[in-house]
């Protein structure tokens, strides 16, 4: 045995106290202003984390959640009459065209995509104006381009991600796929189905605005009976403005919506 060991115990107990005694005693080392910087610095980093986190979850997530239920709310009072469930009949001569709206984010129709899915039903409203059109109601008309069914080029912008990501399969689309468009003005007894097939697709930079000319890529051309295009827009890649996504239709069909629903939208994309 050791002499500690062989101690009384109230003598060992003594010294261990004494021992922690001197320990608690010694004087912590004092921090430097760099290391206070550092601490300082990391703190921020932290907090700054966190606040980009939530941004971010705002962003991605509760802009989607307020822009659909808007939205849907739209379609809506765009008071469209329930489509009988028949297959009304296909025309393919000149068509009835609604005239453009005289105001920025009227709403005058909707947009389906049977490639997006069956509860794929976009409000669209006049103009591309970001706060008032695109934040808001999801799909906007450029001005002064074809409306539905007339010759020329029925373009239309959507954002890819949050807002409701009206485009955000836009990537996905493929030739021939359908892209329906209803137009209702129930004070004029509108309501007409277009019924559009993709031709195309491709990405360009943001100054490549002849993608949204009356007859695709061909500014200058007049736009004859065969040209009812519509073309759609998205920010790519997604989170960016660096390049736009496009995709470029050619009217099918045209139908009153009060014969029918085109078969389309009963028909699943393969």
């Amino acid at each position: 045995m050791t002499a500690h060991e062989t101690l009384p115990s109230r003598h060992r107990a003594e010294d261990d106290r004494a021992g922690r005694g001197d320990r608690e005693r010694k004087p912590r080392p004092r921090q430097t202003v760099g290391g206070a910087i550092v601490s300082l610095i990391a703190e921020l980093l932290i907090i700054a984390g966190a606040g980009t986190g939530l941004y971010v979850v705002w962003t991605a997530w509760w802009t989607d959640v307020v822009a659909n239920n808007h939205q849907a709310a739209l379609v809506q009072d765009l008071a469209q009459p329930e489509p009988k469930k028949i297959v009304g009949t296909e025309h393919r001569g000149a068509a009835p065209v609604l005239a453009e709206p005289p105001a920025v984010s009227d709403v005058f129709g909707t947009m389906q995509i049977p490639r997006f899915g069956s509860g794929y039903d976009q409000p669209i409203g006049e103009g591309t104006d970001r706060e008032k059109v695109l934040n808001t109601i999801g799909l906007g008309h450029y001005q002064d381009t074809a409306m539905p069914g007339s010759e020329g080029n029925f373009a239309v912008a959507g954002h890819r991600v949050t807002y409701g990501k009206p485009l955000n399969q836009i990537a996905e689309l493929k030739t021939d796929d359908s892209i329906v468009v209803r137009v209702t003005d129930t004070a004029k007894d509108f309501d007409v189905w277009y019924v559009y097939k993709v031709t195309d697709s491709q990405i360009v930079t943001p100054d490549h605005i002849e993608t949204i000319a009356p007859v695709p890529n061909q500014p200058g051309v007049t736009p004859t009976t065969n040209d009812r295009w519509l073309t759609l827009t998205a920010c790519h890649p997604m989170w960016s403005a660096k390049q736009r996504y496009i995709v470029h239709a050619k009217l099918d069909y045209w139908m009153q919506a009060a014969d029918g629903t085109p078969k389309e939208l009963s028909e699943t994309p393969s």
